[in-house]
Parts: structure tokens; sequence; C-alpha cells
């Protein structure tokens, strides 16, 4: 079996941090030859059953110790699975960016990024060894935990947590994995056991069991070879990748529109490539067989045409070339998404009328095959159906509190914002 190899670290003798703590009862009870701490063992000895498999210790965030007893789950024998240890703090604005300042304002607007730029961010809190501690805040104004290491990485201009992180990104396939994704795992039950989320660095072997994580986990952030999805909880992370994503060496800072008379037939600039990566992250990439460019070709018309008409529009607003609304929902990152190859237009929001106990029509159907395609269809015993259920209450407000959202925006009754979401 293999067995992840943690850094070693002494644990102080006042700190409190779970790892710390762990760390120190362990060293108490392993013989020094097992890597116990000399002092522990002054006027006791334990005697301590080692198996072929040997004893490995981990610490903080990572896992709690694996014993030689456990067997990989993937080989079809029972597992350990420990908990995370990676208590967070909530959403927020940055803090202190820098030495001194008052917190920023949260942000309203999506960022584009790079890949590069995303896995730049997260190496230098690894170069820098960011201690992992979540009332505490980096020079950059990121909290030091895993959702704020996230937050810095994929440069959100807040501080996130694992319950919100999941708003900013798309679900995607393990397998459809790139450099700055992520793999996210929320535990609404109980947030602070078991919730963790990764930076995806890339794969690690050709069979896709294992990648490079990216993560902030005590001792410090760091870089390291994991398991697929990761050491505990495996099954429950879900792989999400940013909304604001573009292809290119640079993410675009400009958000002024450049004219109308920079796109079209016989333009060539770098404005009809920045709109190829837009259009790519929202969704249009079936559209581009050679990547964005900066040659208008009729992949940039249908794309963009594509994406006007998933926000509703008709006629001239839906042309194909882009006007200064269609620049801006692109830039900002806030319009609806380009629908599938075949799943039309995003379906328009018809209304909270018509769900509440006894209504009965196809929009509930629509909206319960919609939950369960996204994964939050547990309550339902045999399926959805056009009668309002309270099965079908129980599915929206899983979903809502899926956003991080709490009161009486998840309370289990779709409005314009949950339904946006659901079928963008």
């Amino acid at each position: 079996m293999t067995v992840p190899v943690f850094e070693e670290y002494v644990p102080a003798a006042d700190c409190g941090c779970p790892g710390c703590a762990r760390r120190r009862r362990t060293a108490a009870a392993l013989p020094v030859r097992y890597g116990g701490h000399p002092a522990a063992h002054g006027a006791r000895r334990a005697l301590v059953l080692v198996t072929a498999a040997g004893v490995v210790l981990s610490c903080g965030a990572g896992q709690a110790a694996a014993t030689a007893a456990g067997r990989d789950s993937r080989a079809g024998g029972a597992s350990i699975d420990p908990q995370p240890v990676t208590p967070q703090g909530s959403v927020g604005p940055l803090s202190g960016s820098g030495a001194s300042g008052p917190p920023s304002a949260p942000v309203t607007t999506l960022r584009t990024t790079t890949r590069t730029d995303i896995i730049n961010r997260a190496k230098k809190w690894i170069t820098a060894k960011v201690p992992y501690n979540m009332a505490a805040y980096w020079s950059d104004g990121y909290r030091q935990d895993c959702s704020g290491f996230v937050s810095m990485a994929w440069n959100l201009g807040t501080n996130e947590w694992t319950g919100s992180l999941a708003a900013f990104g798309t679900k995607i396939a393990r397998d459809d994995l790139e450099p700055g994704d992520i793999l996210l795992f929320h535990n609404p039950a109980d947030p602070t056991v078991g919730s963790h989320v990764t930076v995806f660095g890339g794969w690690s072997d050709h069979t896709h069991s294992h990648y490079l994580a990216y993560e902030q986990t005590s001792p410090h952030a760091r870089k390291a070879t994991t398991p697929m999805a990761y050491w505990s909880n495996s099954s429950k992370y879900v792989a999400y990748r940013y909304k604001g994503i573009v292809s290119g060496a640079g993410g675009g800072s400009s958000t002024a529109f450049p004219g109308a008379a920079k796109f079209g037939p016989g333009a060539n600039n770098a404005h009809v490539t920045r709109l190829g990566q837009l259009l790519i992250a929202q969704g249009g990439k079936r559209f581009y067989t050679a990547g964005a460019g900066p040659r208008w070709s009729d992949a940039d018309k249908k794309a963009t045409q594509a994406f006007q008409l998933a926000q509703g529009w008709k006629g001239k607003e839906a042309d194909g070339i882009p006007g200064p609304g269609t620049w801006s929902l692109l830039v900002k990152g806030s319009g609806h998404r380009i629908p599938a190859a075949g799943s039309g237009a995003a379906t328009a929001y018809p209304g909270k009328r018509y769900f509440a106990p006894g209504q009965t029509n196809d929009h509930v159907r629509t909206l319960g095959t919609r939950l369960v395609k996204k994964g939050y269809g547990a309550h339902y015993v045999t399926g959805p159906g056009r009668t309002w259920t309270e099965a079908d209450r129980r599915n929206v407000e899983a979903f809502q509190r899926a956003q991080g959202w709490r009161g009486s925006a998840a309370d289990g009754y779709p409005g314009p914002e949950t339904w946006r979401r659901l079928f963008a």
C-alpha cells in the first residue's frame, strides 16, 4: 500500500491547534524508534505492535494518523476515513491588504484570470510557507485557511469559504480537470468536519489516480502528490472550474468596450483574441477548433451569437457582433453561460407562484429534472413530477445552501437567482 508522506515537524508545547495537539498525544504513545518523543519515555515505556505496512504519522488538515490496519478502499477492503481538520472563517472582505488600511469592499464583478496566474499565485504562498491559521490574514489580505487560499489563487477579491466557492465555478467531470481548477468538499451538516478544498496542479500518473495538489493545510501551504480526490472523503469532492478563467498569458484587466469597429469581418487585433477567450470561458469552447485568435472568424460570430441568445436577446441584439452590453457581461462574468450543444437556450424563470404546495405544472417537473442533473435530487423517492412536493422544496433548499445562502435565502422555494444558477 502506498502511504502519504507528510513533512515532519516538532509540535510547539504551547500551541493549541489540532495538528500540534494530536502530534503531542501521538508522540507520547510511541517508542522513540517509531517517532515518539524521547522526553515522553523517561518514566514510562509502551509496547507498540507494528504491522508490515508500518505506521505513518500525519499532521493538520491533511488527515489524522493512518494505521497499518487500514486498507485502500479502491482495492475492495475496509478503509479508515479520517476527517480533515480545516476550520475556516466565513465570507468576508480582504483584511488589511498590505501593512495597513481598512478592509476592502466586497467584489461584485467576476475577475478574469489565466491558469498560469492561478498556479503562480498558489506557488507564492507555498514558497513563503504561509502558516495555516483561520484567524490570520496574509500580507495580500487573504485568510490563511484552505478557502482563503483558493480565494487568493482565483483572485476573487474576497475571502470565501467552502460553502460559497462553488458559486464562482462551474461543476466539471474529474477527467476534465486542468491546472487551476479545484476539488471541493463542503460538509453542509457540519462545515468544520471534513470540509476542505485544493487547487488541482496536474495529473501525476497516466491512470489519473493521483494529482499534484496545491493547498493550505497545517502547518503551512504546500504542494504534494495526492490520491484522487483526497486522503479522506474522496468520493465527496467535486471538481469546479473558475467561471472567469481565460486562456493566454495574461488575464486582461481592461473592462472598457473597445468599440464595434474592432469586431466583424476583416478585423484582426488583440480585442478579437480576448473576446474569444471570454466566450470560451462562458461555455463557447465547442465553436473554436484552434482556440481564440486575433483574426475575426465565423467561430467568433457563432459563439457571440450563442452567448447573446443565452441572455434571452433576439433580433439585432443577437446578431453575433458584440456591443457594449455583450462585452460588459463577458468581462464581468455575470451573464448566462452558453448552453451545451443540444440543450437549447437558457430557460426563463416562470415566477415563484408555480412553486408552492398544491401547484401542478410543467415548470415543477423542469425544476426537478434540473435539480437531479445538478446532483441535488437526493430527496426524490420516485423522481421529479409535475406536482410540487416537500421533496422538491428540500432539494431546492439543498442547492441554495450549497451556494452559501442561509435563512430566507435558503427556504427551498426557487427565486430568480436560484433559477439562474440552476440553469446557467
